[in-house]
Order: C-alpha cells, then structure tokens, then sequence
C-alpha cells in the first residue's frame, strides 16, 4: 500500500487529487494540508510516505527534500502549468507533474516514484495539449461574463452564498446560473467545474482573469 500526503494549498485540487487516488487499489490517502507550516507537522507523524506537494507552498526546497530523505519518504511536486521542473528533480525530488495533469497521469507518475524510478515527469504530448486547449477554448467562449466570473469564484473554493453575495444577487439566481454552465461544460457538479477548469489552460486563464476583475471591482 502506497502512503500519500497531499499538500496544496488550492483546497479544490486537493480534493479531485484525493479522489483520482482514493479509486486506486494501491493507494491511500493518510494525511492532507494547505501551508508549510503543517506540512512539516504531518511529514513528522507520517513517516515513510510518499509528499505529493504543490509548487505553489514555495517550501525551502532543499531543507523539504532532506526532511524527506531522512524519513524514508518520496516525493513529487505538482508543478504550474508555465513553470521548470528542473530545480525540483535537480534537489532530489522524485517525480514531477503539471498542475494540468490527468487523473491517468498522475497515478502513472505515483506508481512509478514508488516503484524506486528517479527523476519521472509525466506531461502530455504537444498534440494533447493543444487539443486540450482547444476544448478549453470552445468552453470558455460559450459562457457569459457572468458564469465565468462564477467559474471563477468556484475554483477558489466559495459556496453558492459567498458567490451570491460577491456578485450582489441571490443563491436560487446562481443556481440557475451554475445548471447553465453545467450544461455548457459537460459536468454534473461544482468539483468537477473547477477540475475541469484546472485541466484546461485557456478556459482556467479566462477564469483567473474574471476572478482578478472582482477583486479590482472589489
């Protein structure tokens, strides 16, 4: 059984995480956190496990690694779409995928880390890439400047409450909103808008743009 700690501190990806891995025979989930401070709290009590840690805690690289190593654990770094892997695999941690990364990818990428492989890096190809760009386009062009900015607040985490009162309107009105992007998307709820958001570049770069134009508005 393969241990596993999740720490990001965008609470929607570490739920859809969470849950590709909960499918899987072989894996279980044994701790989560949102900031480096209880990061380390956890990697002390888990020892042994496999760290799958986000970039974006911006850990001290080195002194994380070495936590790691002398616990005997593992790690991979889920990495910004835009951004190198290198200095993390240079560090000595093990593996490394995108924030973009597939349900498939991701497992691909664990097993191997836990098999003993160094230096793993599970991106997709330029063609799926580009097609899933593509889709992230189609979408992004089929909802309103108001269901985007609701996409928006979805990926940060708010409920239909926070929404309704961001946008100065009524809980029943963003449901009504949310059932048309449902439809507009393919999905069939909030957590898998905001992965479906994630996993695609231009629609998650249409959406950060809405949520930036709320904060100036706000």
């Amino acid at each position: 059984m393969n241990k596993i700690i999740l720490a990001d501190n965008q609470a929607i990806f570490r739920a859809g995480t969470a849950k590709v891995l909960a499918m899987e025979d072989d894996f279980r989930i044994i701790a989560q956190c949102g900031e480096v401070e209880r990061l380390y709290q956890v990697l002390e009590t888990f020892k042994g496990a496999t760290l799958l840690f986000a970039s974006a805690l911006k850990p001290n690289l080195h002194h994380l690694v070495e936590r790691i190593r002398g616990q005997g654990g593992l790690s991979i770094v889920i990495a910004e779409n835009n951004e190198s892997t290198a200095a993390y695999l240079s560090a000595g941690v093990q593996g490394a995928v995108y924030r973009s990364v597939t349900g498939s990818a991701l497992i691909d990428c664990a097993r191997r880390v836990a098999r003993g492989e160094r230096g793993v890096q599970v991106a997709g190809t330029a063609t799926h890439a580009l097609e899933e760009d593509l889709v992230g386009a189609r979408v992004r062009d089929r909802l309103t400047p108001k269901e985007m900015k609701i996409v928006a607040l979805i990926v940060q985490g708010c409920k239909n409450k926070e929404i309704a009162m961001r946008l100065a309107t009524t809980e029943q009105v963003i449901k009504n909103y949310l059932r048309s992007i449902y439809d507009k998307t393919g999905v069939s709820d909030r957590l898998e808008l905001a992965l479906f958001t994630i996993h695609h570049r231009m629609l998650a770069e249409a959406a950060a743009a809405a949520g930036d134009l709320l904060l100036q508005a706000n």
